[in-house]
């Protein structure tokens, strides 16, 4: 058998592998990636894009193509619920960061807005970013067994096309291929959580919808039929106003293997409006797990996104992190398979990210459990009749003191929902307690607002850059702007000349490319406002060394460190 070598396997060819694949190009890194599929992702699947995800996809220099194909956080906001789309509305609320309340923090947060970007039109990009830097992407090649020695990674493919099988022989492996991961199977990867806890179905469908949506836009509209057993669907928008792709939770009514017509029997009901042209594009079942490995490396072998971790999409995290997870590990197997740094960096990614992918499962299981109160003031359910369900909705309206306890109850139920749909702090405020970071001795500052909802930039090493606007040469640059490329970045302010002396030696000495800047008043990236000096925690000589994903690896404390 053909054996092929190369520095990189990676395995899966969605939103973690494609960024994986990007990446290493980037870094020059020898690798090949390969899909089973023919292509990108033939449906929506995930869409919510958050402030972070975008920022991967400024480091990568793509950011406005992603702005180009999705819908702009000014159309997501306004959250909807109603009895169908031509029905009754029920209640709204202010998502994804829109409103008076929360845009401040989210425009504060990034330079970055998020948006919705549906995932068959996100991957291409990633494709095209990945073949652009260099990347070897193989399409119609199907990973069949996998196994590893001391010294390689073993893997045995085949052409679909042809049904050519050979062996790909790599130092390292990143198994990207989803929730039923080949390479966590084989490999020996620990999982712990439930799998199959739930069932559901997803319409990706094109349908109108303008009238209904256009003044009060948002990326969810909500549907609750009174006295249907499916009561309750969520509605993302994949295109304003015309293209949708609902989920359903199956049951009874709507099984597995429910029919194209059955399907859109119950898509018309949701919609409430005959006259509609409905076409139905793609109806795909899925699986509700909670589950996350117990570490993201064994040996010579790593996974990322939903062979890591799988959950539900409340909250919109799962490409998201899938994206952050390649973007953390991907500089790290560069410094190592250039010789500039020893394996022992390899096992900060499972200490970094896991954690994280252990948040996000629970918080995507919390906010499913976190509809329950909404249920409840709403008094609908899928045991009720039709004239049961709309007697539950007219009293909710009624003017009784038991209608006024309900109403409460209701907006009560939607601010427990801000912890889905505006949780700033769970998208970007991860904080990495042990990895590669050398502590200043401190903790972490104190949160001072509920942690989930708020995010608290610091410069404690372990947290990510905060962003503040600069300005140079008459133009704004962010300090998230500083940071990235594939290089470490040195900040310093006024007086910190030897850091950056330093910095220039370190890198020409050991090869690694290290970028100094100096940040402060009239410096040569002018804090204007002062709103560096304010979040820094750092004095004017001080220093901070960031990481090429952004985060914080070090600061001033270690002043003897300098060369």
């Amino acid at each position: 058998m053909k054996t092929i070598d190369t520095e990189v396997l990676v395995i899966g060819a969605g939103p973690a592998g494609l960024t994986a694949a990007a990446l290493l190009a980037r870094h020059k890194v020898p690798a090949i990636t390969i899909t089973k599929y023919n292509g990108t992702a033939n449906s929506p699947r995930a869409h919510i894009t958050n402030q972070r995800t975008v920022e991967v996809f400024r480091d990568l220099g793509i950011e406005d193509k992603l702005v180009a194909i999705a819908m702009p956080q000014k159309l997501m906001g306004t959250q909807v619920y109603a009895t169908s789309f031509a029905g009754k509305e029920i209640a709204r609320m202010m998502t994804w960061g829109a409103g008076t309340v929360r845009q401040p923090d989210y425009e504060a947060a990034s330079p970055s807005s998020m948006c919705n970007a549906p995932q068959h039109l996100m991957e291409p990009l990633l494709l095209d970013a990945a073949k652009a830097n260099g990347a070897e992407v193989r399409l119609r090649t199907e990973l069949l067994r996998i196994s590893q020695d001391a010294d390689y990674v073993h893997a045995v493919v085949r052409e679909n096309a042809t049904g050519t099988e050979y062996d790909i022989r790599a130092r390292y492996a990143i198994g990207c291929d989803g929730g039923r991961s080949l390479v966590g199977e084989q490999i020996g990867f620990e999982y712990s959580g439930r799998a199959g806890i739930g069932q559901a179905l997803s319409v990706w469908l094109e349908a109108d919808l303008t009238r209904y949506t256009a003044h009060r836009s948002g990326a969810l509209f909500v549907v609750c039929l009174p006295g249907h057993e499916s009561w309750l669907s969520v509605w993302p928008c994949v295109k304003p106003w015309t293209e949708w792709n609902p989920l359903f939770i199956q049951h009874d009514y709507l099984p597995a293997d429910a029919t194209e017509e059955a399907v859109l029997r119950l898509v018309r009901e949701s919609i409430g409006d005959p006259s509609i042209d409905v076409k139905i594009k793609n109806i795909s079942p899925w699986q509700i797990n909670h589950v996350v490995a117990a570490q993201y490396r064994k040996g010579r072998v790593f996974i990322a996104g939903d062979a890591a971790h799988r959950h539900p999409p409340t909250n919109g995290l799962g490409t998201n992190t899938s994206i952050q997870d390649s973007y953390n590990l991907v500089w790290k197997l560069a410094l190592v398979l250039q010789g500039k740094a020893g394996e022992a960096l390899l096992d900060t990614y499972s200490a970094e990210r896991q954690p994280v992918g252990q948040q996000v499962v629970n918080r995507a299981i919390k906010s499913l459990n976190d509809m329950a109160p909404f249920a409840e003031a709403l008094e609908v359910g899928p045991e009720q009749t039709s004239e049961q369900g709309w007697a539950s909705i007219n009293g909710l309206f009624a003017d009784t003191e038991k209608g006024a306890a309900r109403r409460e109850a209701l907006f009560k139920s939607l601010d427990v929902q801000e912890g889905q749909f505006n949780a700033l702090g769970v998208e970007l405020g991860q904080r990495y307690e042990a990895g590669a970071v050398i502590s200043d001795g401190t903790p972490f500052p104190a949160y001072t607002r509920d942690p989930d909802l708020y995010y608290h930039p610091t410069t404690h090493p372990g947290a990510y850059l905060p962003h503040v606007w600069l300005e140079r040469d008459r133009h704004r640059i962010s300090t998230i702007d500083l940071a990235g490329k594939g290089a470490f970045s040195v900040i310093t302010g006024i007086g910190g000349q030897d850091w950056l002396n330093a910095a220039a030696e370190v890198s020409k000495e050991r090869g690694v490319p290290i970028k100094g800047y100096s940040v402060g008043f009239r410096q040569e990236y002018d804090d204007v406002l002062g709103e560096w000096m304010r979040v820094r925690e750092i004095e004017d000589h001080g220093c901070l060394l960031v990481r090429p994903d952004g985060f914080i690896a070090n600061d001033s404390t270690f002043k003897g460190h300098a060369g």
